[in-house]
C-alpha cells in the first residue's frame, strides 16, 4: 500500500490503515478480527477505485485488490471449515482493569443481520447493576442486528425479588415496543453463564455479563460508556456451532 501524504485521498489512507490492521492480524493467527479488517479495506480501496481515470495507477490498484481479496477468501474458508467441524475456539483473556471491552466491542464481529434469537444464561441477572448489565446488552443488540427474540434464564433474588420482576417487566414492554418479545425463565440450580446466538456463535464469559467494576461515581467517565469502564479480570471463550441449541 502506498504511504499516506499530505493531500492524499481520505479513503485511500483509511484502507492502508485498515489493510494494514488486518495484516498484523492475520499474522497473529486472529483471523475472524482479520477477515473484518480486510473486508472494509477492500471496501474502501474499491471506492478509491471508481475515482481513478489514469490506466496504470487502476490496473496497480487492481493488483493489489486481487492479492487482498485472495487472502481475505482463503481466511474464509477456512474459518467456514473450522466452524463446519465444529473446531473454532478463540479465548480473550480481559485483564483487571482492562477497558474497551463493552459487550458491543466484544461481540460487534459475530453480529450480523441474520442474528435474530438470542440465548442468555446467567444466573445474576439480579441486582439492580446487573439489570441494568442486561439492559445494555438488550441495547447493543437492538443496535447491531435484527432479533426477534430474547431469551433469558436467570435466577430469582429472594432479597431482590420484587425489584427484580419489575425491572425484567419493564424491560420486556420496552423490548416489545422495538418489535422484540424477552421470554424470561427462573431456575434455582443454574451456575453455567453462556450467550449463544442463532448463527451458530456460542460465547462463555467467566462472570457472565457482569464483568464492569462499580464506577467510580454517577459522573464518572465509564458509568455511561462501558468502553471507558474498568473491567475486573474474567476469560470469554467463543466457539461456533452451526446447530445452535436451544433452551
Amino acid at each position: 500500500m502506498a504511504k499516506s501524504g499530505q493531500g492524499q485521498d481520505p479513503d485511500m489512507t483509511a484502507a492502508a490503515t485498515m489493510l494494514k490492521r488486518a495484516t498484523e492480524l492475520d499474522s497473529e493467527s486472529k483471523f475472524q478480527q482479520a477477515l473484518v479488517c480486510y473486508q472494509e479495506g477492500l471496501d474502501l480501496l474499491l471506492r478509491v477505485m471508481k475515482g481513478i481515470k489514469d490506466n496504470n495507477k487502476k490496473c496497480n490498484l487492481k493488483a493489489k485488490i486481487s492479492h487482498y481479496m485472495d487472502r481475505a477468501e482463503n481466511i474464509k474458508k477456512y474459518l467456514d471449515q473450522e466452524k463446519e467441524d465444529g473446531k473454532y475456539h478463540k479465548q480473550i483473556k480481559i485483564e483487571e482493569n482492562a477497558t474497551g471491552f463493552s459487550y458491543e466491542s466484544l461481540l460487534k464481529e459475530y453480529l450480523n443481520e441474520t442474528v435474530t434469537e438470542v440465548w442468555i444464561e446467567d444466573p445474576y441477572i439480579r441486582q439492580t447493576h446487573q439489570l441494568y448489565n442486561f439492559l445494555r446488552f438488550c441495547e447493543m443488540l437492538i443496535k447491531s442486528c435484527k432479533v426477534k427474540t430474547i431469551h433469558l434464564l436467570t435466577s430469582l433474588d429472594a432479597g431482590n425479588r420484587t425489584e427484580q420482576l419489575s425491572a425484567l417487566d419493564e424491560i420486556k414492554r420496552s423490548l416489545r415496543s422495538h418489535g422484540v418479545l424477552l421470554e424470561v425463565e427462573y431456575s434455582s440450580s443454574i451456575h453455567d453463564r453462556e450467550i449463544r446466538f442463532n448463527n451458530g456463535w456460542q460465547i462463555k464469559i467467566g462472570r457472565g455479563l457482569d464483568y464492569f467494576k462499580k464506577p467510580q461515581g454517577c459522573f464518572s467517565l465509564g458509568y455511561c460508556d462501558l468502553d471507558l469502564r474498568p473491567c475486573r479480570e474474567t476469560t470469554v471463550d467463543i466457539f461456533h456451532n452451526k446447530h445452535t441449541k436451544k433452551l
